[in-house]
């Protein structure tokens, strides 16, 4: 088994990308795009170009993940994906045509992600409106390097990477022909649903409660239980919690939540200073803080990053209403869904228990699908919310704000419907994130030198950097980082429950590891490295069909302790287990060799020996014992040929072939053999 890491994202919408080498398959896990790279190009709104010093004044390429180029997509077998925003890359590789592999998903994380890919090309689609389309495919002009000169030292940086690898990772944004294509490759799963790839990886889903339908990964092959942990949160006002109990047991766990690496760092210094009992990590030899099996159930199922969330839910809806009854708009580009339903639900409570009447505007051209959808997945949300469903409440607030004219949602900005019903001040959710396409760059153009007026913008993006284009920015800018993985504090303590023998952290994580214990061994990796995982298991478990069990022939031994039986058959592996069947033509055992087995008594030989008219003569090698070793009897046969037995071996030498035909009959009445 190898592991590369191609790259360790930036955030929650650009996880983590790895290459997994699994019984000689490689199975690509996650294919994002880094949509923050979009900062370098130049925002258009309603026809025309913001000022556009110091960014590419250009129709946007995207960013793939770094180092995947240097991998032929042919030598790809499957593509794992554990959250939409995992899988925005996908068309890139799939509109390849020599691509081939399955792609695993959840049905959850496959239709939100086919809605994110087409509000990205609709949002694109302005940017090809306005500077019309390339002609060049293959490498445009602000790739070139006296165009890359002219942008800042920290753009240049997003554009070309450290080394200048990162020019090869650009590339033009995908069609809806390719999404369509992309779709058609993916193999939708529900949680703990089998999928079975070539009848060798077994591939399971369970939830990680960062977004509806994300997920963990469970591979088992022939001789190894794999375990894929990406960004989880234990409990999800949305999405159903993390379900790591169905995870325990493995050889290896990928730990890949890497979304709150700074947030782990941080954490580090203090947890490492408070009082808990230190266990031994193999052969690695650090140091981690860990309590025992009762104290980290407890610290696992705490809710004090529910309590921080909600906190933080209100702090930022304080701020809604502060803007709005200074008659401010509020415009919320939020990229996730369950975060965007979370604040939807507590801003419209928020205005009726204030009094206030403020509309609420949605505007995206896959709005109306993503609400809809939505309110008709209860297996996929979380049990508070599923009991509504028993209730006959809708899942979500979204229904009744609809009904009740509180809430608008429009495909487009500037329809007339949307013009009939338009009133400010409002609060608008719109994308994009990134503040480089979509509605909210109109508004944001509109209300950008108005101090009453809000924007709440989360973590991921350089705001300084994108709000350069908006001259005499008034608004107000609230940036929030919003759960997103696993606190330091319960990492080892997960791990310590899950039981694993083997852990693969990133190096990130290094400095969490300051004392060792027994539990469970550590290999560290960085991006772009390959680490070889060593297999635990020496002995291979196979299945003897019944087919062939009855044409067994069992022989007991003469210490009567053991039977054999000797056979032909054909090892194939089926659902990762070896199985042992039939040979499509049967052999004929009975004109076979005999194959001898157990140790060689030296006086039972030198009695079969001499039955078959052989002169002989026995004696002991004492030099063998002297120099440490096993005892060994050696047997002279006529003048030409020796006997050599020991415990370990026996050793026959002769030029003589007659003799050394006599030699093996003998052999054969002295031992026992099939």
């Amino acid at each position: 088994m190898k592991l590369t890491c191609l790259s360790k994202g930036s955030g929650v919408h650009d996880p983590p990308c790895h290459v997994l080498e699994l019984c000689g398959f490689r199975l690509l896990l996650e294919c994002p795009i880094d949509l923050s790279a979009l900062q370098l190009f130049t925002p258009v709104t309603a026809g025309r170009q913001l000022d556009a010093a110091g960014f590419i004044r250009a129709v946007p390429w995207y960013k793939t993940t770094k180092n995947l180029h240097r991998w032929d997509v042919s030598l790809i077998d499957a593509v794992v994906i554990s959250t939409p925003d995992g899988m925005l890359g996908l068309p890139f590789l799939t509109r390849n045509p020599r691509f081939s592999a399955q792609i695993y998903c959840t049905e959850a994380t496959m239709r939100i992600g086919r809605l994110m890919m087409d509000d990205l090309a609709s949002m694109h689609s302005e940017y090809v409106h306005f500077y019309g389309r390339e002609e060049r495919t293959d490498f445009p002009d602000w790739l070139g390097w006296q165009e890359l000169g002219r942008l800042p030292l920290e753009a240049r940086k997003i554009a070309i990477g450290e080394d200048g690898e990162d020019l090869r990772c650009w590339s033009p944004l995908y069609s809806a022909a390719d999404i369509n294509g992309c779709i058609k490759k993916v193999q939708p799963l529900k949680y703990a649903e089998e999928a079975w790839y070539n009848c060798t990886l077994l591939l399971k889903a369970f939830s990680s409660g960062l977004e509806i339908g994300s997920c963990n990964w469970q591979i088992k092959a022939p001789r190894r239980n794999v375990v894929y942990l990406s960004s989880s949160i234990f409990e999800s006002a949305q999405a159903i919690g993390f379900d790591y109990h169905s995870l325990q047991g493995p050889d290896v766990i990928l730990f890949s939540d890497l979304a709150s690496t700074n947030d782990l760092q941080e954490d580090c210094k203090s947890d490492l200073n408070k009082d808990a009992k230190d266990l031994h990590l193999g052969n690695s030899s650090p140091k981690v803080t860990i309590v025992d099996d009762g104290e980290g159930a407890e610290v696992l199922m705490d809710n004090c990053e529910s309590l921080e969330e909600t906190d933080k839910m209100n702090f930022i809806c304080s701020c809604v209403i502060d803007s709005v009854r200074r008659r401010g708009s509020v415009l919320i580009p939020i990229g996730r869904i369950g975060i965007m339903l979370q604040l939807l639900e507590k801003i419209s409570d928020l205005l009726v228990s204030s009094s206030l009447e403020v509309p609420i505007f949605m505007i995206s051209t896959t709005a109306e699908q993503t609400l809809a959808f939505t309110n008709a997945i209860p297996e996929w949300i979380c049990k508070d919310r599923q009991q509504k469903l028993f209730c006959g409440e809708p899942l979500f607030v979204h229904v009744e704000l609809i009904k009740e004219k509180k809430l608008h949602v429009f495909p487009l900005l500037y329809s007339s419907k949307l013009l009939l019903t338009w009133e400010e001040p409002c609060i608008v959710f719109a994308p994009h994130w990134t503040l480089r396409m979509g509605p909210v760059l109109n508004l944001l153009d509109r209300w950008h030198a108005d101090s009453r007026c809000l924007l709440i913008l989360e973590e991921g993006v350089d705001a300084e950097m994108v709000l350069l284009s908006f001259k005499k920015l008034a608004i107000r800018v609230l940036q929030c980082s919003f759960l997103s993985g696993i606190r330091s504090r319960k990492i080892f303590p997960l791990l310590h429950m899950l039981q694993p023998k083997l852990v693969l952290l990133p190096d990130d994580l290094r400095p969490l590891c300051t004392s060792g214990w027994n539990t469970f061994s550590l290999l560290f990796y960085s991006v772009n490295s390959t680490v070889r995982v060593p297999n635990q298991l020496k002995n291979l478990e196979g299945h003897l069909m019944t087919d062939l069990a009855f044409q067994l022939q069992p022989k007991r031994l003469a210490s009567k302790e053991m039977a054999i039986a000797r056979f032909c058959g054909k090892l194939i592996l089926r659902k990762g287990n070896y199985l042992l069947v039939p040979p499509t033509k049967p052999l004929n055992l009975s004109r076979t060799r005999l194959l001898l087995w157990g140790y060689v008594d030296a006086i039972r030989l030198l009695v079969a020996l001499k039955d078959k008219g052989l002169s002989c003569s026995i004696e002991r090698d004492e030099s063998a014992v002297s120099q440490g070793g096993p005892e060994c009897v050696r047997i002279k046969v006529e003048e030409n040929a020796v006997i050599e037995t020991s415990t370990n071996r026996t050793l026959i030498c002769t030029e003589d072939t007659a003799i050394a035909a006599l030699i093996q009959e003998a052999l054969c009445c002295a031992c026992d053999g099939i």
